[in-house]
Order: C-alpha cells, then sequence, then structure tokens
C-alpha cells in the first residue's frame, strides 16, 4: 500500500494509543504475569527449548529467543491498554503474532539450505572465476601468495577446480619452492604455453633443479628484464651557481630618483 500511490492509508484515531505512551513513561512501571497467564507461559517456554533441540543450527539460531521474545510484545501489547498485567489474552495474543515470525524465518532458512544443497556448482564456480580474475591479473601466472589470500580458499581447494593448472616452481635458489596456478588455453585441456624454462623445470627431475642449464636464446628473449634502482633514482640537483654580485651604485647625484627628492 505504501507503494501504490493510487491506495490511501485508512485514518487511524491514535489518540488512545498516545494516552497509552504518555501513562507508560509518566514513571517507572513494572508489568508482570497474570496467574492465569503462567500457565500459557511454561507452554511458550517448552515451545521455544524444543524448537532449539530439534532445528538445525543454522535455523535455531533465528529463533533461540522465542520465549523472551513472547513476553516483550506481551508487554508492550498490556501497556497500549495501561495496564501493569500481561493477562492470558494477550499473552495468547502475543504468542501468535511471535509464532508466526518462527514459522517464517524457519521456512526462509531451510529454502536458503536446501538451495545450497541443490545448488553445489554455483559456490564452486564463484571461487573458479574469483581464482582466474587473480591469475588474469598477473599476467596468465600467479604464485599461491597472489591467489588464496585474496579468494578465501586454500591451496587443495583451488587445485580440484577445473581449468585450473598447479605447478612447482623451484628456480628459486633459496626457500621454498613456489605454487604457481595458470589457466588452461581451451576446454581440451591444453595448458596456457609456458615459456621454455618453466617447461623444462616441469619435466626435470628434483634431483637435477639446482644444475645449470645451457645457453637457450628463446629462454633469454623471455627471461625478464632487471633494471637497476639508479634507474629509478631522480637525476641530483647541481648547485646553483652563485648569483652575481650587485652593482654597487654610483654618486647619489647620478641617481634621477634622488635628485628628485
Amino acid at each position: 500500500m505504501l507503494d501504490d500511490d493510487r491506495v490511501s492509508l485508512p485514518k487511524v484515531d491514535g489518540s488512545e494509543l498516545s494516552d497509552a505512551y504518555g501513562w507508560a513513561t509518566a514513571r517507572p512501571r513494572v508489568i508482570t504475569l497474570s496467574e492465569d497467564a503462567r500457565p500459557l507461559w511454561r507452554i511458550v517456554r517448552r515451545y521455544a527449548r524444543i524448537l532449539g533441540e530439534t532445528l538445525p543450527e543454522a535455523q535455531a539460531v533465528f529463533i533461540e529467543r522465542t520465549a523472551e521474545q513472547t513476553l516483550r510484545v506481551a508487554a508492550c501489547l498490556a501497556a497500549s491498554e495501561c495496564s501493569e498485567t500481561i493477562t492470558d489474552e494477550i499473552l495468547t495474543a502475543a504468542f501468535t503474532l511471535v509464532r508466526r515470525s518462527v514459522q517464517d524465518a524457519v521456512r526462509i532458512a531451510a529454502g536458503q539450505s536446501n538451495d545450497r544443497q541443490r545448488r553445489p556448482s554455483l559456490a564452486r564456480a564463484s571461487l573458479a572465476d574469483k581464482v582466474r580474475a587473480r591469475i588474469e591479473l598477473h599476467g596468465g601466472r600467479a604464485t599461491s601468495s597472489q591467489v588464496l589470500p585474496y579468494v578465501g580458499a586454500s591451496a587443495a581447494e583451488v587445485k580440484e577446480l577445473p581449468g585450473i593448472i598447479v605447478t612447482v616452481d623451484r628456480s628459486g635458489k633459496t626457500g621454498r619452492p613456489a605454487t604457481v596456478f595458470t589457466i588452461r588455453s581451451n576446454s581440451s585441456g591444453d595448458a596456457v604455453p609456458q615459456p621454455a624454462c618453466a617447461e623444462r623445470e616441469q619435466n626435470q627431475d628434483d634431483s637435477r633443479r639446482s644444475e645449470a642449464w645451457p645457453a637457450d636464446s628463446k629462454r633469454d628473449e623471455n627471461r625478464a628484464t632487471v633494471v637497476q634502482m639508479d634507474a629509478y633514482r631522480p637525476t641530483p640537483r647541481q648547485a646553483p651557481e652563485p648569483a652575481p654580485e650587485p652593482k654597487r651604485p654610483g654618486p647619489l647625484d647620478a641617481n634621477p630618483f634622488r635628485a628628485l627628492l
């Protein structure tokens, strides 16, 4: 109704509710259960406890304070009638409202759980998209430190993704070998072409990793260019040349402005 401009809201006389609010806030008040409402209150508490013990945790977490919420709603209803007593009728009305909200919460939570079970590939597809984006960001070849912290997954989970190739880079002379992720070039399973040095590393035995490789023009062509830091340092500024000494003024009579004074 609020979104439809053609429908006007009904007029409501809120004078009694305003009077009840003034009554409730005039001084501190204590609202208690009447004797006829206590049996229903015990049922409400048992109802909440049974729900919390029988429902899955993903659903029970939303309704674990059902009894407390029922009591709060009942207290508001009693105060709206300027009463400090929660009768059986008031508690029943409050329990009806809260029980409906419990049913809605359980139904929504259960529907989300069923969707996750029916569509397990969506989470994996989302993870695959993130991994591919990180690899493409680094030029088609990214290490585990460039991927895993940004996708929220472990190396084992990334290895299981379709279309992702995992290799171990042992080219470094020191430190642990690096795990490298690449993307298959097409659905036929062909990997993205790697530099000659990377292909040779993958085929060599672990015992021969540290041997020096012969000169390879293709490898030298693909080798990263090392730029010295001096290339990025700004050219030092030269000391400014000393300013020429100002010429000493001649005799005062030679200055026309001085002569005017």
